[in-house]
């Protein structure tokens, strides 16, 4: 039978598709998607920042080492003139001034990025980080200085353009865009992958910038990361998608004017407001204590990178090209871990904590049942017994059927199931700072340079607190505050830095004068497990509980507390 044809027929048989090309657009729309294109604006914004971090350190090491000999007979013997304790001192006390500089005015800018955020949008937030870099001026204009008058002009300089753009607002501004384009499920694990990238971001530019300084000149690498700023500014505009205000606030009206829209995010460290099932109003500390732990954790790892860089330098002799490779390394194993393991890690923890509540959930339904049918009257049954809601209610139709059938754990779609499974995040956080405590401290054995580089290879695999962080904050956090909430823990974050610069930078140049620079890792071994122990107290909200997001007129007084 020939088919019916008509005017609106067309003339040509539809050409249809091959398999070939059918696998290749398939493959093609699984690696351009959404989320990948933001993580990858993550890593190449990462290498333009990085590109500059092992020249700048190299800057000031030769800086402080022709101080040094301004004031000191010109040196003689056989090995690098620069490696003294005197010298490794004055060049980790200069580079954690800069770095406090940055920190803190990186920390406005986190303030300035969330405001941006919040009234145009993340994407023109995000061009706005990448847009004129003045780390290449303020760099050569050191340079040409020379010595300390040099390293005293690149700190304010530097600094100040942080307050506008900087790794700090376009952390958060990535982040921000990462937590929407994915379902809540998957949220914690694209945080790790992005977290990933960004590492890979960094020991690619750690590399390129190492060998670009050695090979043309200390000046090149500031000018390669100006041309890697200028593209990924071109690719934010191009490639990532738009999100509007106010889908980021709910629909909720958010008040962006003034000082309060401007210090939003401190809104989110006050302790949250609850409702129990029972109408009674509790006080949620979850976020505070857990903001605590952050904090800790962050002082005690986050100085960790800078501190085998400086400590093989003042140790073993690295130069610019093994500290290059070190920290390629160090950044190369950390962003396999984040990408490759960590997102196996939480997947296959959910699916162990969905696993026991749904067990529980059916211990419980059978304990009802039985109850209900034994006829106590102190338990009357309810209206969901009376009238089966659940398929798990029905009566077994086959008398022949096994009473209890071995059935596939359904996916995690409940929300009540997925909310009890986010809870492994919180755990995996906790051990996380035990790990790279443990990990860290370990370093302080080393004797010889390569057991410098085992220890930069094996400390990434105790990494992964920074989106656990991520993740767990955005579940304690109503959509409505998620924006903020990544706002909150990346200024604890970013504040963890400045602390931990101003802290183990001045301990590392007092323990390396008296030459026992190693014992900076057992104290931030230390720290690690204090963090672990402050987020011991933080925890989820109970369950059947509200978040009461609008301000009452209920006295404090009637509040209760609920850790």
């Amino acid at each position: 039978m020939t088919a019916t044809t008509d005017e609106r027929s067309p003339l040509l048989p539809e050409a249809k598709p091959s398999k070939k090309q059918n696998a290749v657009s398939r493959l093609w729309s699984r690696i351009w998607s959404t989320p990948n294109r933001v993580v990858f604006a993550g890593f190449l914004i990462t290498m333009s920042f990085s590109v500059t971090q092992v020249p700048l350190f190299y800057m000031f090491h030769i800086m402080e080492c022709d101080v040094f000999y301004t004031k000191h007979p010109p040196f003689e013997g056989i090995g690098d003139r620069c490696a003294r304790n005197e010298i490794a001192a004055g060049t980790a006390t200069q580079f954690s001034i800069l770095g406090m500089s940055t920190t803190l005015c990186g920390t406005l800018n986190l303030f300035f990025s969330g405001w941006l955020v919040k009234r145009y949008g993340p994407r023109l937030a995000l061009m706005l980080q990448t847009t004129i870099p003045r780390r290449p001026r303020a760099a050569a204009d050191s340079r040409r200085a020379g010595r300390r008058r040099g390293g005293h002009h690149d700190h304010p300089d530097d600094a100040a353009g942080d307050g506008f753009r900087g790794p700090a607002g376009y952390i958060l501004v990535v982040n921000t865009i990462a937590g929407e384009v994915v379902q809540p499920l998957q949220r914690t694990a694209l945080f790790g992958k992005l977290q990933g990238m960004i590492m890979l971001g960094m020991s690619l530019g750690l590399w390129v910038g190492g060998m670009i300084g050695d090979r043309y000149g200390i000046q090149s690498p500031f000018l390669t990361a100006f041309c890697l700023f200028c593209f990924a500014s071109v690719y934010a505009r191009t490639t990532l998608p738009y999100i509007s205000p106010e889908s980021l606030t709910d629909g909720k009206k958010s008040n962006t004017n003034g000082v309060s829209g401007f210090l939003a995010p401190l809104k989110v460290l006050a302790p949250q407001r609850l409702q129990l099932h029972t109408g009674q109003i509790r006080k949620h500390y979850g976020v505070f204590f857990l903001c605590c732990g952050i904090f800790l954790g962050v002082v005690a790892t986050g100085y960790a990178p800078i501190l085998i860089q400086m400590y093989a330098t003042a140790e073993f002799g690295f130069d610019q090209a093994d500290n290059g490779y070190l920290m390629a390394g160090n950044a190369l194993m950390r962003a396999f871990f984040l990408i490759v393991i960590f997102p196996r890690i939480i997947a296959a923890g959910r699916k162990w904590f969905a696993r026991s509540a749904i067990l529980d959930q059916r211990k419980n339904n059978n304990t009802a049942n039985q109850n209900s049918s034994s006829g106590d009257p102190e338990t009357p049954p309810t209206m969901g017994e009376i009238i089966p809601t659940d398929p798990r209610q029905f009566e077994i139709p086959s008398a022949g059927q096994a009473e209890e059938e071995p059935v596939a754990m359904p996916e995690i779609t409940d929300p009540a199931i997925e909310k009890l499974a986010s809870q492994f995040d919180l755990l995996f956080l906790r051990w996380s700072l035990v790990v790279d405590g443990l990990l860290t401290a370990m370093t302080a054995f080393a004797t010889q340079g390569w057991h410098v580089y085992i220890a930069a290879f094996i400390l990434p695999f105790g990494s992964g607190s920074a989106p656990a962080a991520k993740g767990v904050i955005t579940e304690m956090c109503p959509k409505s505050q998620r924006a903020d909430a990544l706002n909150a823990v990346t200024l604890v974050e970013n504040i963890a830095r400045l602390a931990t610069l101003g802290l183990f930078g001045f301990v590392f140049a007092a323990l390396s004068e008296i030459g026992k620079s190693y014992l900076t890792f057992f104290c931030n071994a230390a720290v690690a497990v204090l963090g672990m122990g402050v987020l011991l107290f933080s925890h989820f909200p109970p369950n059947e509980s509200t978040l009461v997001e609008e301000e009452h007129d209920d006295d404090n007084e009637n509040c209760e507390v609920a850790v």
